[in-house]
C-alpha cells in the first residue's frame, strides 16, 4: 500500500515525462487513483452483504471489495479499451494503461492479497516485496506534485522570490529530470522484487526448508516477516533482513487446548472449514485456541504472525467461534487490529 498522494504523483510523473497538459494531464492523474475509488461500490456491498446469500455475499465481494476487481489485470484492460476508443491516441492510450497499472502493482508489490486474475481466478496473491512506508516509493513521487504546486502559487503572483533555483533547474533539466525520476522508479521496483527472492531463497536453504515468497511480508525497510511448518505441531516464525539473514525465531504450537476437552479436534477441524469457505481468507497459518465453558465451545482462530506485528492491516485478524456442545450449531465473532469484535452474519461461511 502506498499512499494516495505518492500513488497521483506516479500519474503526474507519468503525463510530465511525456509531455501532457491540460485535462490529459488531469485524466492521467485521476487514472493513477481510480482504483482506489473502490471504497464506493464497497461501501454498498457493506449494505446489502448481511441479507444475500452465501455464495452471492462472496461474489459480489469479489467486485466490490477494496483492493479487488478494481484492482485487476482485466478491470486495467478495460479501462486502458476505454481510453482507445475514446482517443484513438496511442501515446495517451499507453499513458493511462501505465498510470492505472502503476497503482495496481505498487498495492500487489506491497504488503496487499489481491486477486489480479479475477474473474478467471479466485486465488489471492501478492508480491510483498516492498515495505508500505517504503521511502522511495512513497516520497519520490511527491516531486512531480511539489513542481505543479510552485508553478501554481507562483502564477497566481504567490512565492515570489521562493523556489527561484529550484524553478530554474526544473524548467532548464525538465526533460532529463522527468525521464530520471521514471528510470529510478522503474530499477527500484523491478530490483526489490528480485531481490526478495534471493533472500527467501537464501533462508530455505539455511533452514532446509521451502519459504514462501508469497507469505514472506515486508515489515519495515530490508526486513520482512515469514513462517512455515516446522512439525504437525508447530510453526516457525522468522524475523529475516536483507542484512543479517535470520534475525529471530520462534516456535508456535498451531493448536492450543484448555482444559480438557475431548472433541477438541473436531471443533477445531470444523472451525478450519467454516474459515476456508469465507473471505477474504487473510490468515495463512491458523493458530487455534479451544477452550469450553458454560456448555460451549470456543475456537478462536488467528495468524501465527500476529504477536510479531504493531498496526498492520493485513493478518492481524482474530476469528472465535461459539458452538453450542448439545445443538451444535455456532456464533461467529471477528475483530480486526486490536479493534471491537462484531459478530459476524451467518452467510459469512458456507
Amino acid at each position: 500500500m502506498v499512499n494516495t498522494l505518492s500513488h497521483l504523483g506516479i500519474g503526474v510523473l507519468i503525463a510530465l515525462a511525456l509531455g501532457f497538459k491540460g485535462q490529459k494531464r488531469g485524466v492521467l492523474a485521476f487514472l493513477s487513483i481510480l482504483p482506489d475509488l473502490d471504497f464506493i461500490p464497497y461501501i454498498l456491498f457493506a449494505l446489502v452483504s448481511d441479507s444475500v446469500s452465501h455464495q452471492v455475499r462472496t461474489q459480489l465481494f469479489y467486485l466490490f471489495g477494496h483492493r479487488e476487481f478494481m484492482h485487476s489485470i482485466l478491470f486495467i484492460l478495460l479501462i486502458t479499451l476505454l481510453i482507445w476508443l475514446k482517443t484513438k491516441d496511442r501515446l495517451f492510450t499507453a499513458a493511462g494503461f501505465a498510470a492505472i497499472f502503476s497503482h495496481s502493482y505498487l498495492d500487489y508489490a506491497t504488503s496487499w492479497k489481491m486477486r489480479p486474475l479475477y474473474p478467471f481466478s479466485t486465488d489471492a496473491s501478492i508480491m510483498g516485496a516492498v515495505y508500505f512506508f517504503d521511502p522511495l516509493a512513497n516520497i519520490l513521487p511527491l516531486l512531480p506534485l511539489f513542481i505543479l504546486l510552485v508553478g501554481y502559487m507562483k502564477s497566481r503572483g504567490k512565492w515570489n522570490g521562493k523556489f527561484d533555483k529550484f524553478c530554474t533547474f526544473v524548467t532548464n533539466n525538465r526533460s532529463r529530470l522527468y525521464t530520471a525520476l521514471v528510470v529510478v522508479l522503474l530499477v527500484w521496483l523491478t530490483v526489490l522484487p528480485i531481490a526478495k527472492i534471493f533472500l527467501v531463497d537464501q533462508i530455505s536453504e539455511v533452514e532446509g526448508a521451502k519459504i514462501s515468497y508469497q507469505d514472506t511480508y515486508p515489515s519495515s525497510f530490508g526486513k520482512f516477516l515469514t513462517a512455515y511448518p516446522y512439525n504437525s505441531t508447530h510453526y516457525k516464525v522468522l524475523e529475516v533482513s536483507y542484512w543479517s539473514g535470520i534475525e529471530k525465531s520462534e516456535y508456535i504450537e498451531k493448536i492450543n487446548i484448555t482444559g480438557n476437552i475431548p472433541d477438541a479436534s473436531a471443533y477445531v477441524e470444523r472451525a478450519g472449514r467454516l474459515y476456508s469457505t469465507a473471505v477474504p481468507q487473510e490468515i495463512d497459518y491458523p493458530v487455534y485456541n479451544v477452550s469450553e465453558k458454560n456448555g460451549s465451545v470456543t475456537v478462536g482462530l488467528s495468524d501465527a504472525r500476529d504477536s510479531y506485528v504493531k498496526y498492520w492491516a493485513y493478518f492481524k485478524t482474530i476469528y472465535r467461534f461459539v458452538f453450542d456442545t448439545e445443538s451444535r450449531k455456532y456464533v461467529a465473532y471477528a475483530s480486526a487490529q486490536g479493534g471491537k469484535e462484531k459478530r459476524l452474519a451467518e452467510n459469512w461461511f458456507g
